[in-house]
């Protein structure tokens, strides 16, 4: 055993450490939290959750890991959150205006069509974080938007082309089912491509309530049963 070292004449014993004490972080800023969710969603739509670090994300939100850590804990609480407080909504007010469409097909069709336009509008990563993660194998958001926001306004826009066509108001030969993928495809894929398709077919003038026009004209025209004929 090593023989301790004396401590020289006339010096004081160091003092003890101070107990490290737990709760909030200090450095923190107001409206922090609020950054902290933008900042990872722009981080999750730009580079895909899996690859995203939560440093980076506190470093754009201008904060420390320590303080990211003190609101959320971890990756997983975090994502938690954004799909609570950002993701879901930026979707839902979609699914209230179909759902207030009651059994007006017209009503519940124009609801939906307007509803993407204004939704992708409002919040221009809605189309690269759904491809991303929700249509592609493995994405992180597929079974919890699935279950959450995308399935039940699908599957109410499905039940409202079967209500109609039972009444007669929808062609007897389309299938409900694959009329809102149709509905969505027209909808969704064109909101999120337009800069790519205006620039390919010279179409800088059109504008979303152009888009809008086209889309329901087809729609509606497509699908309506002829009056006195339910095929």
């Amino acid at each position: 055993m090593m023989p301790r070292t004396p401590r020289p004449a006339g010096s004081k014993p160091a003092a003890p450490r101070a107990p490290r004490t737990r709760g909030r972080p200090t450095g923190e800023a107001p409206g922090l939290r609020p950054r902290l969710l933008d900042a990872a969603l722009a981080r999750y739509a730009s580079q895909g959750i899996a690859a995203t670090k939560l440093r980076d994300i506190a470093r754009d939100a201008g904060a420390t890991p320590a303080l990211l850590h003190y609101y959320f804990g971890d990756g997983k609480h975090l994502l938690e959150a954004v799909i609570e407080e950002r993701i879901l909504p930026a979707i839902m007010p979609m699914r209230d205006a179909v759902a207030a469409a009651g059994d007006d097909i017209t009503a519940a069709v124009a609801a939906f069509v307007n509803g993407m336009s204004d939704t992708i509008e409002k919040h221009p990563w809605v189309p690269v974080l759904w491809v991303r993660e929700v249509l592609s194998e493995g994405g992180a958001l597929t079974s919890v938007l699935n279950d959450e926001s995308g399935r039940p306004i699908v599957s109410l826009m499905a039940s409202r082309f079967a209500a109609a066509q039972a009444r007669g108001e929808v062609k007897q030969d389309l299938d409900p089912r694959l009329l809102e993928l149709s509905l969505v495809s027209l909808t969704f894929f064109p909101h999120a491509g337009a800069p790519l398709w205006r620039q390919l077919l010279d179409a800088r003038g059109l504008g979303k309530e152009d888009l809008c026009r086209h889309t329901l004209e087809l729609l509606q025209h497509g699908f309506r049963a002829e009056p006195g004929n339910g095929g």
